[in-house]
C-alpha cells in the first residue's frame, strides 16, 4: 500500500499543493523552517486525524484559513485504490471521508493507512511516560489482531464505570460486581493479545537492532499492569480501599508498560541520544515487519530529519533497513546529498525541494 497522490491545503506555512510521490522512497529537502516537517505532519493528520507536533489545532491551521484539509489516494495491496479525506477547523470540528462516505472514527483511517513516525523526539519512547510505550505497543497489536479494538473499547467502558463508582459510589453491589467481571474479562483478553505480539516482536527487534548497533545485554520485557502471579479480580479486591481513596483503578492493562533494560538498569539512563534513536528505529522497523506479515499491505514511514545525531555508517544502515521493508518512506533532511546515493538502482526514489512552504519535485522517481 502507498499514497499515490496527496493534496494539502492550509497546513501551517505550506502553500496548497498536490504531490505524486514515489511508492518507495521520497526525500524532502530544504532549509530549516521551510515546511518539510509540515508535509509529514499533513500525512500524519490524514492517517491519524491528529498532529505529532502539537496537541492544539490552532498552530496546525494556516493563520489566514478557517480549516485545514488533506486528501489522499491510497493504492491498496490487493489492487485498486481508496480515497481518504480529512478536514479540521478551528473549533475542533473533524470530518473524515473514506471513498465518499463519512467515517465513524479515526480508527478506520488508521486501519487503512498504517503510519510509523521516526523523528527527533523518538527517544521519548524510551525515557518518556509508560503511556507512550503503551501507545507504541497497542499500535502494533491493533494492526495484527483485528479483535483487539473491540476488547480495548470494552475495557475503556468498564474502567469508566468502575472509576465513576470509586469516586461517587453510585453503583449498587450487583452492578459493581458485573462491571468488575467485564473489566477482568476485557483485561485478560487484551493481555493475551499484547503478550502474543511481544513474543513475535522480540526476535525481529533483536535482529533489526543488530543491523544498527552492537549492544550486548539489552532486554525487552512486558509488564501487563498487575502482578503476573495473581488474577486481576484478586488484585482489584485487595486494592479496593486504596482505589476508593485515589478515585481510580490502579491495576489493569491501563498500567501496562514495555521495559528496556541494559545491565540491569533502565536503558534510557545509560544509552546516548544517538543510541536511543537507533533502538527506537529498530523497534519501529520491527513493527513494520510484523504489519507486513499480518496484512498484505505495508505501513508508511515518516522519518523527520534522518541524518540528525547519526553518523554516515548508521545513516546508511538505517536507510538499508527502510529499503528492505519495501514500503513507502517519506524522509526529510537539510542536505539532500547525504541521502541521494546508497539506494538500490531498482528502488524508485523521488526528491522534493521545499522552500518557504512551496514544494517542487526535483528528481522524478523510477517506477
Amino acid at each position: 500500500m502507498s499514497l499515490s497522490r496527496i493534496t494539502v491545503t492550509a497546513v501551517r506555512n505550506l502553500h496548497p499543493v498536490t504531490l505524486s510521490p514515489s511508492s518507495r522512497i521520497n526525500i524532502l529537502h530544504g532549509a530549516n523552517g521551510s515546511g518539510k516537517t509540515s508535509v509529514l505532519e499533513a500525512i500524519h493528520l490524514l492517517g491519524l486525524a491528529r498532529s505529532f507536533r502539537s496537541t492544539r489545532l490552532q498552530p496546525v491551521i494556516h493563520y489566514e484559513q478557517p480549516a485545514c484539509t488533506i486528501f489522499g489516494q491510497v493504492q491498496l495491496a490487493e489492487g485498486g485504490s481508496s480515497n481518504l479525506g480529512i478536514s479540521r477547523d478551528r473549533q475542533g470540528e473533524l470530518q473524515i471521508r473514506i471513498d465518499g462516505q463519512n467515517a465513524r472514527s479515526a480508527a478506520q483511517l488508521a486501519d487503512l493507512l498504517p503510519l510509523q513516525l521516526i523523528n527527533p523526539d523518538s527517544f521519548r519512547l524510551l525515557e518518556g511516560a509508560p503511556k507512550i510505550r503503551r501507545q507504541f505497543l497497542d499500535w502494533g497489536v491493533f494492526h495484527v489482531e483485528h479483535r483487539f479494538l473491540g476488547a480495548w473499547q470494552r475495557l475503556q467502558k468498564a474502567l469508566q464505570q468502575r472509576n465513576s463508582w470509586l469516586r461517587h459510589g453510585t453503583l449498587d453491589g450487583a452492578s459493581q460486581a458485573a462491571w468488575d467481571r467485564e473489566l477482568c474479562s476485557a483485561s485478560e483478553e487484551i493481555d493475551t493479545y499484547r503478550r502474543a505480539y511481544i513474543q513475535a516482536l522480540k526476535p525481529v527487534f533483536e535482529r533489526t537492532l543488530a543491523e544498527l548497533l552492537e549492544l550486548e545485554g539489552l532486554t525487552l520485557s512486558y509488564y501487563r499492569g498487575w502482578d503476573k502471579d495473581r488474577e486481576l479480580s484478586e488484585v482489584l479486591a485487595t486494592s479496593l480501599l486504596r482505589d476508593q481513596q485515589l478515585g481510580h483503578t490502579q491495576a489493569g492493562p491501563q498500567r501496562a508498560d514495555l521495559r528496556l533494560r541494559l545491565a540491569g538498569h533502565n536503558a534510557a539512563e545509560i544509552l546516548s541520544r544517538g543510541q536511543q534513536k537507533l533502538v527506537v528505529c529498530a523497534l519501529r522497523i520491527a513493527q513494520g515487519h510484523l504489519v507486513n506479515e499480518a496484512k498484505r499491505g505495508q505501513c508508511i514511514y515518516l522519518v523527520d530529519d534522518l541524518p540528525s545525531e547519526l553518523d554516515e555508517q548508521h545513516r546508511q544502515a538505517l536507510c538499508r533497513l527502510l529499503e528492505d521493508l519495501r514500503c513507502q518512506v517519506f524522509i526529510t533532511c537539510v542536505d539532500h546529498e547525504l541521502l541521494r546515493e546508497g539506494w538500490q538502482t531498482d528502488t524508485p526514489v523521488a526528491m522534493f525541494h521545499v522552500e518557504h512552504g512551496r514544494i517542487t519535485q526535483t528528481q522524478d522517481h523510477r517506477e
